[in-house]
């Protein structure tokens, strides 16, 4: 019970302070469990990250529940989606109550503030990372041949065929001879019960549709709906949004401009984007109490995420002992690096002044060490006096 608390007030913590979108995210996550608790080494974390990568759903969210399984199973998967979801999910649910009342923020100071310090996040995510998984020439150049590639063919399907070509190219080019050891994950499920989790994935995807046709109902029908866009986008993060806003509009569940509110809103809020969907919830007209679509809405986009990352972790080490894993490693890095660049750094930095902030939060990041709650409150706090009104 201890680890469970332990994993849901860690997860708690990073979900009221991790800005910046699922890359962000996952720099956060590299400094909390690789770099300061050392769950984990820096090998193990970008093999987690490029299965991650490869599962349909939000990335980040699902290496938070891998991480949450390794220390508490099951249930520790639940702690930590439950510790890093819900504060943006109340925050976002809030909002759907008071829609208007809060006005835009998309260019609030703070918020600002918070996008440029997410640009030296993710900078020391990729400088660390690198140090370990590219140390020399031919790795070096996988990373930056992935970042090419992705920079150039912006699409979630590009990242899943660039982890898979570094892959080959790592299989035919590189060994194993000289690779350190990663430290092992420790993950308990059976291999059995991984198999059960990847059909009950399948089987919900086929069976609710024709349930919905069935049965009908307008739980069932916010289930499917949401179930379906959680299982079928690759990347996670806005790649769900045409899937969303075509569940939600065409249907007259949610206006096209209470969609575009709510999109506003996720915008200011830490943790994952997928937590628009309690917004959506919230604010739909299915003829359900509003909490309780919120909360099945959110649940029914996650649970996809949760089915694949514990059945397919039971697999995961057997699959990582594989020469084809540092080229992939190399190919994580080269992904990380592209997304330095877009969407963060475009996102984040409109100036040289912002860029100079982003330096200096680098340097107390990476070389006076402080933490990184403390970072990102200054650079908040930084930002509401400096862009107030957005100037």
């Amino acid at each position: 019970m201890r680890r469970l608390l332990d994993v849901f007030l860690i997860f708690l913590r990073l979900g009221l302070t991790s800005f910046g979108g699922p890359v962000a995210h996952l720099g956060y996550f590299r400094t909390e469990f690789v770099e300061r608790r050392r769950w984990l080494d820096e090998a193990a974390y970008a093999d987690l990250v490029a299965l991650c990568q490869f599962l349909p759903g939000p990335a980040s969210s699902q290496v938070g529940m891998a991480l949450g399984i390794s220390r508490a199973g099951l249930w520790g998967a639940l702690a930590a989606w439950a510790g890093f979801t819900l504060p943006s999910a109340a925050l976002l649910v809030a909002f759907a109550y008071g829609v208007g009342l809060v006005g835009d923020v998309s260019d609030a100071g703070w918020l600002r503030g918070l996008k440029i310090v997410a640009v030296a996040i993710v900078a020391q995510a990729v400088l660390g990372m690198s140090r370990t998984l590219t140390p020399d020439r031919p790795r070096v150049l996988i990373a930056l041949g992935a970042a090419m590639a992705a920079l150039l063919v912006p699409s979630a399907a590009a990242q899943v065929g660039i982890i898979v070509m570094a892959g080959l190219i790592g299989w035919r080019f590189l060994t194993m001879a000289d690779a350190p050891r990663a430290a092992a994950l420790p993950v308990t499920l059976s291999r059995r019960l991984g198999t059960a989790f990847l059909g009950a994935f399948v089987a919900l995807l086929v069976i609710l549709p024709v349930l919905r046709e069935v049965v009908g109902g307008p739980a069932l029908a916010l289930v499917d709906s949401f179930y379906r866009a959680g299982s079928l986008v690759f990347g996670g993060g806005h790649v769900v949004l045409p899937l969303l806003e075509a569940e939600v509009v065409p249907t007259g569940w949610v206006t096209p401009d209470a969609f575009l509110a709510g999109y506003g809103a996720t915008q200011a809020v830490p943790g994952p984007l997928f937590t628009f969907s309690a917004y959506l919830g919230a604010v739909s007209a299915v003829g359900l109490p509003s909490l309780l679509a919120a909360g099945l809405a959110l649940g029914a986009i996650f649970l996809p995420s949760f089915l694949l990352v514990a059945g397919a972790l039971p697999f995961w080490h057997a699959l990582r002992a594989q020469p084809v894993l540092r080229g992939v490693n190399a190919g994580v890095v080269g992904l990380l690096l592209a997304a330095l660049y877009s969407p963060v750094f475009t996102a984040g930095v409109r100036s040289t002044g912002e860029f100079a902030f982003v330096l200096g939060a680098f340097a107390a990041l990476e070389y006076l060490k402080w933490p990184v709650w403390l970072v990102v409150a200054l650079s908040a706090g930084v930002g509401a006096l400096v862009w107030a009104g957005g100037t």
